[in-house]
């Protein structure tokens, strides 16, 4: 097994997560909510795609960090999940990025007006828009709750805490895969109607 990184505190640590969660889950709600309305010299999409890019990633990273760990290549799995904590940070500026840049596009809005009318949503199909809506809806959930549980598995991991780290492993890592698998998936289904 691999030795401690950090002390373990866990009354610190604790109080750290809660608060780094909050303030991301706050970010990320508030910056959704803003759009600044400036025009950059690029095509602000770009941070949809690499959004879905990083999320392809992760979620390679963690099945491959999961195949690691079965195969007692712990430092392997300790990397790989450093690399995939990350990345999946990188992801969350490029998001409020997006968000801020280019405003909220609506599922079926054709002609881009950010309105959906009737017909939109006849052309898009009933069927497709609850698909797409309910993947959509469990995403953003396990996203915002997602986030605590990432640090305390990271935490319990680097403190050298194995039991417990792959007790709440259970937990995280599936949730964590939905979420990275799922956003790629809004993406393509979203991208065709983004002003």
């Amino acid at each position: 097994m691999l030795e401690p990184v950090i002390v373990k505190n866990d009354k610190k640590a604790r109080w750290l997560i809660a608060i780094v969660s909050f303030v991301v889950f706050s970010a990320v709600v508030i910056m959704g909510r803003v759009k600044l309305n400036v025009h950059p010299d690029f095509d602000v999409r770009i941070f949809a795609v690499i959004n879905a890019v990083l999320n392809s990633v992760v979620a390679l990273l963690l099945i491959a960090a999961l195949i690691a760990v079965k195969q007692k290549k712990y430092l392997l799995h300790k990397r790989i999940m450093m690399t995939a904590l990350v990345l999946s940070v990188i992801f969350l500026l490029s998001y409020i990025a997006h968000h801020l840049l280019a405003g909220e596009a609506r599922f079926g809005d054709i002609n881009h007006d950010g309105i959906l009318s009737d017909e939109e949503k006849e052309a898009v199909g009933i069927k497709l828009r609850l698909v797409y809506y309910l993947i959509l809806s469990t995403h953003i959930f396990l996203a915002a709750i997602i986030l605590p549980f990432i640090l305390f598995t990271a935490y319990r991991g680097l403190t050298a805490e194995f039991s417990l780290h792959k007790e709440i492993a259970k937990i995280t890592w599936p949730l964590w895969l939905y979420v990275a698998i799922t956003g790629p998936i809004v993406y393509c289904m979203i991208s065709p109607y983004y002003p």
